[in-house]
């Protein structure tokens, strides 16, 4: 149970960067010298659910240290590479342990594990498992062989939301910070001088930023494939706008403050989507990069704007009116 409730925990983000477990060599089951070895990090969600998908099988279980990091991030870190794994199996005496000289690695560390130099490093050489831990019965029935299908990288819906609830926890003080904000910006003109106008305004505010953020975080991974363009940002832009569009056609306010909300919430909606670049497997380094470079000020700019609309419309919006009228 206490297992289930921690790996609850880190999915919303609680405790994450503490969740690990020692390295070292563990026995699953009743191994014995011919049994497999396979490799891992300490990662401890990682580590339960090899324990999960290989519950009543006999085998070693060699953990490397990761810092709590999990295969692939660790992996593109090179914190998960060959003279880790060499060492780790230097420390636990693995040649004394088992017989045979072949290692399971993970498929997701190829890209830090060259497996060529393990041979010369520990002794043991390395073959790389299939690409999800349910595939591993599979693997070692068939004699160690990965089929096309162990090799493919899927991201279907459910692990799309379940990895955009760490960033629900992650936004917790951001969003506090936010909410101070909006009151604040309340202060200024658009909630009048009473203290209930000054948060009526506030919570108007931070609706729309709330909106733009559930978007971002839940709504753009939902729909990942169906929004029609590359970028994370612009994905976040367009889903943030359809929403902000939505929620105008509700509110009962004039359109620069309808106006104001829309790009608010757009704006929100594209900074949380690119969030989510470093939670897929769709992306890379230098193309993040671009992306923020290309997209923050689009960001800003539209934050800006809402800004000063929402603050100018109190300030003068009741003289413009008039003067109209």
């Amino acid at each position: 149970m206490a297992d289930r409730i921690g790996a609850v925990c880190v999915r919303i983000g609680i405790g994450r960067d503490n969740y690990r477990i020692a390295p070292g060599l563990y026995a699953l089951g009743d191994p014995d010298a011919e049994s497999p070895v396979l490799v891992t990090c300490n990662f401890k969600l990682t580590f339960d659910l090899l324990r999960r998908e290989l519950a009543g099988r006999s085998l070693w279980l060699l953990v490397v240290e990761t810092y709590g990091i999990n295969v692939w991030c660790a992996a593109g870190k090179k914190s998960f590479n060959a003279d880790e794994v060499a060492g780790r199996v230097r420390a636990a005496g693995l040649d004394k342990v088992v017989t045979h000289r072949t290692l399971i690695l993970p498929q997701l560390a190829a890209p830090g594990v060259a497996v060529r130099k393990l041979p010369k490093l520990c002794g043991f050489s390395g073959v790389f498992g299939p690409l999800r831990a349910e595939d591993l019965p599979a693997f070692l029935d068939a004699g160690l062989h990965a089929g096309p299908a162990m090799r493919i990288v899927k991201f279907p819906l459910g692990d799309r939301l379940r990895v955009a609830l760490v960033e629900v926890h992650g936004a917790r003080k951001f969003m506090a910070w936010i909410l101070a904000a909006c009151v604040f910006l309340a202060l200024l003109g658009p909630g009048g001088s009473s203290f209930t106008g000054v948060m009526g305004a506030g919570a108007g505010a931070f609706g729309a930023v709330l909106a733009g953020f559930l978007t971002g975080v839940f709504l753009v991974p939902a729909f990942l494939r169906q929004i029609p363009v590359r970028a994370f940002a612009a994905k976040g832009l367009i889903a943030g706008a359809l929403i902000g569009l939505f929620l105008t056609a509700f509110l009962g306010r004039a359109w620069p403050e309808k106006a104001a909300a829309l790009m608010a919430c757009a704006a929100f909606a594209s900074w949380f989507a690119m969030h989510y670049t470093g939670s897929t497997p769709f992306t890379s380094l230098s193309g993040v990069d671009k992306e923020m470079r290309r997209y923050m000020p689009v960001q800003g700019a539209l934050l800006v704007f809402a800004t000063m609309l929402w603050l100018a419309w109190a300030w003068w919006g009741k003289t413009v009116m008039g003067g109209l009228s």
